[in-house]
């Protein structure tokens, strides 16, 4: 049986992947991670039995050994479980849950294939279309769904328009559908997208690299440089996911609902999970903008993303600061948060606690500062060490996004003043 104290002889990193629990070398369970390190600790808590129930207990009671895969993204852990679940089926990943309530990705048999999610009880009673590939097991439809969508921001493909009709879809004109619908992309340019997303779901993912890459020299070769871009543009896309969608993993205990979710993104009866980061941005000193970006149940909300025109600093970061969260927290109508994450050292959460502290029922509200370097990277975070430690990744994160909302913000302004 392992226990708690077992742990750091398996030197879990603090990183997305893929880990294993063993008995004798047999595989016993498979899960996925956003941190190895905080997902594989949280099997060891004293209130197992009671918080996880005894399904849980007799799989860590087992064990003898982890073991663990380090993945570059939550996406790539989350097709790495699905193949290496398939390929052994551990006894703890099926006991309580048979065939026809996983998840599976298809890929249909068709001039102008469609990728679609379906349910093993689907597969079991007769589609009524041919399979090109299945993709699965999946553990979790949300997560599935949330990773879908990702992929196809990258590699846009069919799923419901008519081939040829001569009309876009609505998918089309977000930009997830490449054109089947009105012409714009033809069957062999359709297929070549369909056999990447075909490599990325058996987990090739180096291949797939690869394979871009390729593409892409040659088109340049042949003086395509339009279409040598966009390939460059899904390669950078490839490398650079951003799957915050996907730190909602459900799969804490192989027989649980999937309502359970991450440890630090669980509801407690609050409602959403709402997080907000403020970022100031201006040029020595002149046009001042800020801005404000939302994250509700581990998704960034952009619906609720605000701008601010900074009226009362000359390139003081702090006031700025001030400025935002005063006119931010006078509409009452806007859901208050279950914590801030502000840019800046010591001066400015100090300066965000003065503003919630003229509102009596915030003045208790949760604050994290991210400190940068020189080349404004992250450095450190300040603040509650609870909601530090709790909650790392999404602060890291939504930082990251305030920054990048402000400094697009500012360059808009700055080609109208």
């Amino acid at each position: 049986m392992l226990k708690s104290q077992d742990l750091k002889k398996f030197k879990l990193p603090d990183a997305p992947g893929v880990y294993l629990f063993k008995n004798k070398g047999n595989i016993l369970y498979i899960g996925k991670a956003t941190s190895l390190k905080d997902r594989v600790k949280s099997y060891f808590s004293n209130d197992l039995i009671q918080t996880r129930g005894p399904f849980l207990a007799d799989l860590i009671y087992k064990a003898d050994s982890i073991d663990f895969i380090k993945t570059d993204s939550v996406l790539e852990a989350l097709i790495m479980e699905s193949n290496l679940i398939k390929k052994y089926q551990p006894k703890y990943n099926t006991k309580e849950k048979d065939n026809k309530s996983f998840n599976y990705i298809i890929i249909t048999k068709e001039a102008f294939p469609r990728v679609l999610i379906v349910r093993g009880r689907e597969i079991e009673k007769g589609l009524n279309y041919k399979v090109r590939a299945k993709y699965g097991p999946y553990v979790n439809g949300e997560s599935l769904k949330n990773a879908l969508k990702i992929i196809r921001k990258i590699f846009p493909f069919r799923d419901k328009c008519v081939p040829l009709s001569g009309k876009p879809c609505f998918n089309k004109q977000l930009g997830l559908c490449p054109g089947v619908c009105d012409g714009t992309i033809g069957k062999n340019d359709y297929l070549k997208i369909v056999s990447k997303i075909s490599l990325l779901l058996a987990g090739k993912i180096r291949n797939l690299r690869n394979s871009l890459k390729k593409e892409m020299d040659s088109l340049s070769k042949e003086g395509k440089y339009e279409k040598a871009n966009e390939v460059k543009k899904r390669i950078f896309s490839l490398e650079h996911i951003q799957d915050v969608a996907l730190i909602k993993e459900d799969d804490l205990t192989p027989a649980t609902s999937s309502s359970e979710g991450h440890p630090s993104l669980e509801k407690a009866g609050k409602g959403e999970f709402r997080i907000e980061a403020y970022d100031a941005s201006h040029l020595s000193g002149t046009n001042n903008v800020g801005v404000l970006v939302v994250m509700e149940d581990g998704e960034l909300k952009k619906s609720d993303y605000r701008k601010f025109i900074i009226r009362n600093s000359k390139g003081d970061d702090t006031s700025a600061l001030k400025e935002m969260l005063s006119r931010r927290l006078k509409h009452k109508e806007w859901r208050i948060p279950d914590f801030v994450v502000v840019d800046g050292g010591l001066t400015q959460l100090n300066a965000a606690k003065q503003i919630l502290e003229k509102f009596q029922s915030l003045n208790l509200l949760k604050i994290v500062a991210v400190t940068k370097d020189d080349m404004h990277k992250a450095k450190a975070i300040i603040g509650e060490e609870n909601v530090i430690k709790k909650y790392k990744r999404e602060i890291l994160f939504i930082n990251s996004e305030a920054h990048r909302f402000a400094i697009r913000y500012h360059r808009q302004k700055r080609k109208l003043w």
